[in-house]
């Protein structure tokens, strides 16, 4: 299928889903200067990241006149699919993070974002008939080495079967809300403007009560600073991205959805380097690397498809 909703190509769903995983990437830098500077939680942050995002999302639509979808879709299911998306981008951001705290940020993200693919893959071929191919298979067996090295190759890594668990859960969260986004944008009726405000505002309301528990507003001393490092995560990471992630995800295969945003480890790495002053390593040159050569791939075999593969009617 070469065109989806609102006759988006799918090489633009591609480059839509490069910007998001590149823009993903800098939100853990960000983040890493906001917690340096105040004693903001992990999920209050999440809450005022959506909760901001949704905002921006909200005074972007009624800026622009909205396109109409191609296909009406009934307001019955419009609701499901923003409650699906919303309560699937709730699990996988807080039990990531839980996750994090329980067995520490290198097993957390390789669970998270190596059963990703894997999930993702195994249910678009169940549920959406979507095969990757030998060379589908292998880019998403180099992206998880990559990120293994990536992540793990700095060696100190303890892992605790709890926050394995809560990895698990994180990648079902988001292997959930990736096919949702997928099969609802087959045949027109998505609209990714909707899903995204819909999911942010799902998404707030279920972080506010973890939010309200840790304290909404935290302390600091370079109240400005914080501001203005919120305002970016909102806006860039957050609502930036996720419209874009909707909309391409909407228009690509799921498991290339899912290999291209394995991005944003690359990117939080290139960043840690450049701004928070970590030294380049052998292991994060040849993970990120091994990580790029994947995505490479499989999006320009993605691409290619394209020009080859009938219109498949949904």
């Amino acid at each position: 299928m070469s065109q989806a909703a609102f006759g988006l190509p799918v090489g633009r769903g591609l480059l839509f889903l490069i910007i998001a995983g590149a823009a993903w990437g800098t939100a853990g830098a960000a983040a890493s200067l906001v917690y340096r500077t105040s004693d903001m939680g992990a999920v209050t942050l999440s809450f005022w990241r959506c909760a901001a995002g949704l905002v921006l999302l909200l005074a972007a639509r009624l800026l622009r006149r909205r396109p109409r979808a191609a296909v009406s879709e009934p307001l019955r299911r419009r609701a499901l699919r923003v409650l699906a998306t919303g309560v699937g981008l709730a699990v996988f951001q807080t039990a990531y993070f839980a996750a994090v705290a329980a067995t520490g940020l290198a097993v957390a993200t390789v669970v998270t974002l190596g059963a990703g693919p894997v999930l993702i893959a195994l249910g678009a071929r169940m549920t959406l008939g979507e095969r990757l191919g030998r060379g589908g298979i292998a880019a998403v067996v180099g992206a998880l080495a990559g990120l293994a090295v990536l992540v793990l190759g700095g060696g100190g890594a303890s892992v605790r079967p709890w926050g394995v668990l809560l990895g698990l859960l994180s990648a079902a969260g988001y292997c959930v809300m990736t096919l949702l986004t997928r099969w609802w944008g087959r045949n027109g009726e998505a609209d990714a403007g909707g899903t995204s405000v819909g999911a942010f505002a799902v998404t707030s309301l279920c972080l506010f009560p973890f939010a309200l528990s840790d304290g909404l507003v935290p302390h600091t001393a370079q109240p400005v600073h914080v501001l203005w490092l919120m305002a970016y995560i909102a806006a860039i990471p957050t609502a930036l991205a996720y419209a874009l992630y909707f909309a391409g995800a909407a228009v690509v295969r799921s498991a290339t959805v899912s290999v291209i945003m394995l991005l944003e480890p690359v990117g939080a790495a290139v960043l840690a380097i450049v701004l928070l002053g970590e030294r380049l390593t052998t292991t994060t040159l040849v993970g990120t690397l091994l990580m790029l050569g994947s995505v490479a791939g499989l999006t320009l075999t993605e691409a290619r498809g394209t020009t080859t593969e009938k219109p498949v009617l949904a």
